[in-house]
């Protein structure tokens, strides 16, 4: 039944909770798995919300040039005293680092294994609302005006049904005005696409590309299968004879949106200029159904890979909701709109590796946002993005963030904001405009050898903020005003307010860091807390080649020093 296009208006998205979950877990099936997934049942999750209502990734608020300093300072009800000591390196050192998935697994071959060319599908053009839930499609934002007067009629849509179809297919099977091969090897979608559950659409090597029209409305809507393989899928301005490159969020450009149950593939191709700021319309997005249509549809999690394949011009690279079991890996992102990899609300088991992202024009070039849960960001290389790196956020938790090289980004290297339970280990962060690796409102978090040169701010710089009066949706995204971190091994080299500032931590424990500022006549400087106690911190990590222990003075530490 065809119910995927009144889900793009009818989304949702619930509320984040700090609550105790079991970490990632390395597994030679981690992905696309067929028979293994199951619709989430989350207490959050209500028809009531709107997954587009808030849409931001926390950071808007800390994206200016104040001085970091007076979120913590304004805080009075922070203790003001700590005690500094010593504590053990036995235990420090027993810390067992994260096995990384198999990233060589996800290979074109592999891939192609999941491409089922039989039984045979078929196409038809039938109406947007030929089914009843499709009535919902006009919604608050009147998309559904906007496909009838590009389409100069009531909403139509091509239906690729009962199996295994090829554009080439499609051609021979639909007039020229709805589906056209307009050259050889070039296809124009002049509809809407609906791939319905059980069905399969490959467009594949035979494929030079595979253009959906901006003048006429297309988009994909994927139920079932989505396989692009050697190939190119791009928007299309028929009028200019030229791609539907970006100009305006609020206008409409072609997209692709995958929902749940289905399996989205892209293999060694190119995806460009698509999405605009619209739910569920911002490129490429892998979403669930939203509350109110899942309990009809009984629908897993959607899944995929994207593998080896070049993302650019679009309003997100990536977007996912409730997906389970992405395999992100080797792509290049790269001047695109919001954010480069964006996974969202719930999604778990995510591995996103050995991807470059760059140029990303507004935000991040790699964000996990809310409740983004035991995945794993690892051999990335994220540069001159707009704002941060890489970024965890919102509630995110169990997460790895390992072996990155984050450059020349015009926030922080790495960004974690309430996040608690993450892992940062064996990264490069340098010549960032702010801080190599920032922390804030989160604990028990891991920074393990990372290597943070030459930005413009703190190499490591943890912080606690109240953001109640920031306009932040408090139901959706709670925060906690405390930090915690440990800090052991890895070298902090010429960071412009030094290596590490923290204040107002829970506990803060630094071990066997390599220190160094040539750039400072004076040596090493701390700030913060380290500041205030600067002497014993470095007498206890230079000379006693101890682990310094740093906590509010009302808990003890092995020695202290007031």
């Amino acid at each position: 039944m065809a119910f995927g296009l009144v889900a793009l208006l009818l989304v949702s998205s619930g509320g984040a909770a700090w609550a105790t979950q079991t970490p990632p877990q390395a597994t030679a099936g981690h992905g696309a798995k067929k028979g293994t997934r199951s619709a989430p049942q989350d207490p959050h999750r209500t028809a009531s919300d709107d997954d587009d209502s808030d849409q931001t990734d926390g950071s808007d608020e800390d994206d200016n040039n104040q001085v970091d300093a007076a979120a913590f300072e304004s805080n009075a009800e922070q203790p003001k005293n700590y005690s500094v000591g010593t504590g053990s390196a036995q235990s420090l050192m027993k810390w067992t680092p994260p096995t990384i998935p198999d990233i060589d697994q996800y290979t074109e071959a592999a891939a192609m294994k999941r491409l089922k060319r039989t039984p045979l599908g078929h196409v038809h053009v039938g109406s947007m609302l030929e089914q009843p839930q499709f009535r919902n499609f006009m919604g608050r934002d009147e998309r559904m005006r906007e496909w009838a007067k590009r389409q100069s009629s009531m909403p139509q849509v091509i239906y690729v049904g009962g199996g295994y179809v090829t554009p080439r297919e499609m051609a021979r099977a639909l007039p020229k005005q709805y589906f056209a091969e307009t050259e050889p090897g070039v296809f124009v979608a002049r509809l809407p696409i609906d791939v319905l559950p059980g069905a399969t659409l490959h467009i594949g090597d035979d494929v030079k590309d595979f253009r959906l029209s901006l003048d006429r409305g297309a988009f994909i809507v994927n139920e079932g299968n989505l396989f692009v393989s050697r190939s190119r899928l791009e928007g299309w301005n028929e009028a200019k004879k030229e791609p539907s490159i970006f100009e305006d969020e609020k206008e409409f450009r072609p997209f692709v949106v995958s929902w749940g149950g289905s399996e989205t593939y892209f293999i060694h191709s190119t995806i460009a200029h698509l999405g605009y700021a619209a739910s569920k319309a911002y490129g490429i997005s892998i979403s669930q159904y939203s509350p109110s249509v899942a309990p009809i549809m009984k629908k897993p999690p959607p899944t995929g890979w994207l593998i080896n394949s070049e993302f650019f011009d679009n309003w997100y690279g990536f977007y996912c909701y409730e997906a389970e079991d992405m395999a992100i890996v080797g792509n290049v992102y790269h001047d695109n709109i919001k954010y480069g990899i964006d996974p969202h609300d719930r999604s778990k088991r995510l591995l996103i590796a050995r991807n470059t992202v760059y140029d990303t024009r507004i935000k991040h070039g790699i964000i996990v946002s809310r409740e983004v849960n035991e995945s794993w960001i690892v051999e990335n290389t994220s540069h001159n993005n707009g704002l941060s790196g890489i970024v965890a956020d919102r509630s995110s938790m169990h997460n790895v963030i390992a072996l990155n090289k984050t450059y020349r980004n015009n926030s922080d290297g790495i960004t974690i904001y309430e996040s608690p339970n993450t892992v940062i280990w064996r990264n490069l962060v340098t010549a960032n405009q702010r801080h190599g690796i920032r922390v804030r409102n989160s604990i028990d978090v891991q920074l393990r050898d990372n290597v943070a040169v030459g930005n413009t701010l703190s190499g490591i710089y943890g912080h606690i903020e109240n953001l109640s009066d920031t306009g932040r949706n408090l139901k959706l995204d709670p925060f906690h005003p405390i930090i915690s971190m440990t800090v052991v091994g890895g070298k902090l080299v010429s960071n412009g307010s030094g290596p590490i500032t923290i204040d107002q931590p829970l506990s803060l424990e630094v071990y066997n860091v390599d220190l160094r500022e040539p750039r400072r006549e004076l040596g090493i400087h701390f700030t913060g807390v380290l500041g205030t106690y600067q002497e014993k911190v470095l007498d206890i990590m230079v000379r006693q080649k101890l682990p310094v222990v740093v906590k509010p003075e009302t808990l003890s530490v092995s020695s202290t020093d007031k």
